[in-house]
């Protein structure tokens, strides 16, 4: 899971702003479209089981937990105004701020172990087994090694280098 020189730019850049709006920059697509780029920010932010439930300026009801809509909103804002300052894209591109969402994308190979157990979608750079494309259960994760092992097709481990996956997401289960 590397990023291009061009979206590690862009995240380096980008970080500072995200942070001063007290959310975590859970990773960030750059996708060039010809004229018209594409720049989505995913943002989080931890869990606080113990916040009592509120009511925000839109009339939702928020629990202290996960991105809202206002969160989405101030970091559009404050990216966006960084963005105008610096101007690190040629030509247009459009700005996308949301949460990872329950089929959340992995960026960096530390987010990955609080998924243990779950489903995970996998596109691989070099095939393993003569496959680029994996559906699995994600087993562990060697933050050292920086390898992943998971279970496909009932009980069939596969040891995965963390530098052969082009693009990695949970798969949401009820």
């Amino acid at each position: 899971m590397k990023l291009s020189n061009k979206t590690q730019a862009l995240h380096d850049l980008i970080a500072p702003a995200v942070q001063a709006c007290n959310v975590d920059l859970w990773g960030i697509e750059f996708i060039p479209q010809g004229k018209r780029s594409l720049l989505r920010i995913y943002i989080d932010k931890a869990i606080d089981d113990n916040a009592e439930p509120v009511i925000n300026e839109e009339g939702e009801l928020e629990q202290g937990r996960g991105i809202g809509v206002q969160d989405c909103v101030l970091v559009t804002q404050q990216v966006g105004a960084m963005l105008d300052v610096h101007d690190p894209i040629s030509g247009e591109y459009a700005l996308e701020v949301s949460s990872p969402g329950w089929d959340r994308p992995f960026f960096q190979l530390e987010q990955m172990p609080a998924y243990l157990g779950q489903q995970v979608a996998l596109r691989l750079i070099t095939a393993v087994e003569n496959r680029r494309k994996f559906q699995a259960k994600l087993l562990s994760v060697d933050l050292e090694n920086e390898v992943i092992q998971v279970e496909v097709e009932g009980n069939h481990v596969l040891e995965i280098d963390s530098h052969n996956i082009d693009k990695a997401n949970l798969i949401y289960q009820d």
